[in-house]
This record gives structure tokens, sequence and C-alpha cells, in this order.
């Protein structure tokens, strides 16, 4: 499982020109299922996800965690984070779960998460054609795989 996480300062995600989910300050999460991954990898990822210190403290030191500032998550999914681009210019993906197997995950992953940030996380749509907006504050990036 991969997530490129953005510390951001609101973010959405766009489907058929409507809005599915927002938030403001908080984290999103570009959320990538690998095959055979489970729902042990799922738990890991939303409990690193939610302790992962990236905001700033009153001394300025990235020392709190999204629960910490009572911030908001948007989780989308994004397969294309298993795209393998070594040879050749035409990425290929097959590291990447099928979308009935990484549904789920996904779904776990976002349950997970909502558990213990102690309300909803916004979510795109899985495997629709989306929009995403942010605003990287910081820019503050990081990636993660388990």
């Amino acid at each position: 499982m991969r997530a490129l996480i953005q510390r951001v300062s609101r973010a959405s995600v766009t489907v058929d020109g409507k809005i599915v989910g927002s938030v403001g300050r908080g984290l999103l999460v570009l959320l990538g299922v690998r095959k055979g991954d489970g729902a042990e990898q799922a738990h890991w990822m939303a409990a690193k996800v939610a302790a992962l210190r990236i905001f700033a403290d009153e001394a300025g030191k990235l020392n709190k965690s999204v629960i910490d500032i009572g911030g908001e998550v948007l989780a989308v999914s994004q397969f294309t984070l298993y795209a393998d681009a070594s040879s050749g210019n035409r990425p290929g993906f097959s590291d990447g779960a099928p979308g009935e197997a990484a549904k789920p995950i996904y779904e776990v992953f976002c349950a997970e998460l909502e558990a213990k940030l102690g309300k909803p996380v916004a979510r795109g749509v899985f495997g629709a054609d989306m929009q995403v907006e942010l605003v990287n504050d910081g820019p503050v990036t990081i990636w993660l795989e388990k």
C-alpha cells in the first residue's frame, strides 16, 4: 500500500462537475492498493496517517498530528501510484490491485481512519474520473509505503 500525503489548507474532489468531497485544514491522502494488500496494511496506514506529526506546534516545529489540530482528511483512491515506467514511456500498472480487490481495502482504510479521527473522512468516488484541487500548505508532502 502506498500513500502520498499532502498537508493542505483546503482540498476537494469533483466528479461530473459536482464536488463529492472537501476538507479545510488537514490532509489529502492519495491511496494506492497493491496486489496482495489486505486489512493489515490498511490498518497500519490509517494509524500512521492519523499519528503523522506534520503540523506545527507553538514553536513552529512539526510536532502535531491531524488529530491534535482537529483537522480533516480527504482520502482519494489512486491506482496510478503503482505505475511502473522503468522501461519505455508508457507506464504499466501490473502491481496495482484490480478495482474489485482494491475497493474493499480502501474502504477499510477510510473506516479505520474515521475511527481514529472520531469524525468522517471525506472521499472521492472509487474508480471515477476525478478532479482533485488542493492548496498544499508548506508545501508538505510525505510518501508512505507498507
